[in-house]
């Protein structure tokens, strides 16, 4: 069944001062949202508020058409990718990505997992520790923890940050493969990250 996701109504305040106000958009499986602006506008915050990690201020997030959803199946829903998240540098990229599956009450799939790592160019060190990799093939990494469970919805904030040229068209690849199966957000102030999209909020508008 087709699943869509919906922001009505949305407000953000930290320590009184407003982030923004007044942010409603909906997406519909098959389409992209892009949030758009500027540094400090908001766009963490909001992917933040619609991946259900912040709770707004005021108004609400609504998925229809994936059943009944307790919180925890409804986090299943979504990868999430961002250059501010952290892996587990202590463990391998294997190991990162069987602590994954764990924690979202998965059984880890060692094939998918290997499939995943190479398809990033990471198998050659995937049982070596993350604190080892550079800052791209930690970007690489969290793209494999975010895709591994086959999300519905996948949000990416600044998705080509700290890629090379290799990484920037795997990720490409992934955000056309994500329209064709399921919901794609983006966030940037830099509209070449993004090649099509049918949504968007600009969170400069009402700045």
């Amino acid at each position: 069944m087709s699943i869509q996701l919906e922001a009505r109504g949305l407000r953000k305040t930290f320590s009184r001062r407003i982030i923004f106000q007044d942010i409603s958009a909906r997406v519909s499986e098959g389409e992209t949202l892009l949030i758009a602006g500027r540094n400090g506008s908001g766009k963490s915050t909001l992917v933040k508020i619609l991946c259900g990690i912040l709770s707004p201020s005021q108004g609400s997030v609504d998925i229809t058409g994936a059943g009944v959803l307790d919180e925890f199946t409804r986090k299943g829903l979504f990868g999430f990718v961002a250059p501010y998240l952290q892996v587990y540098e202590e463990f391998s990229a294997m190991e990162n990505l069987a602590l994954g599956a764990s924690l979202r009450g998965l059984r880890a799939d060692v094939a998918v997992h290997a499939a995943l790592l190479g398809r990033f160019a990471l198998d050659p060190r995937r049982n070596d520790p993350a604190r080892g990799f550079s800052s791209g093939m930690k970007q690489r990494l969290k793209y494999a923890l975010a895709l591994a469970h086959q999300p519905r919805i996948l949000v990416l904030d600044e998705p080509m940050a700290n890629l090379d040229a290799e990484g920037s068209a795997i990720v490409r690849a992934i955000m056309h493969e994500q329209r064709t199966r399921g919901i794609l957000v983006v966030a940037t102030n830099d509209l070449s990250d993004i090649d099509a999209h049918e949504r968007k909020v600009d969170l400069n508008a009402g700045a």
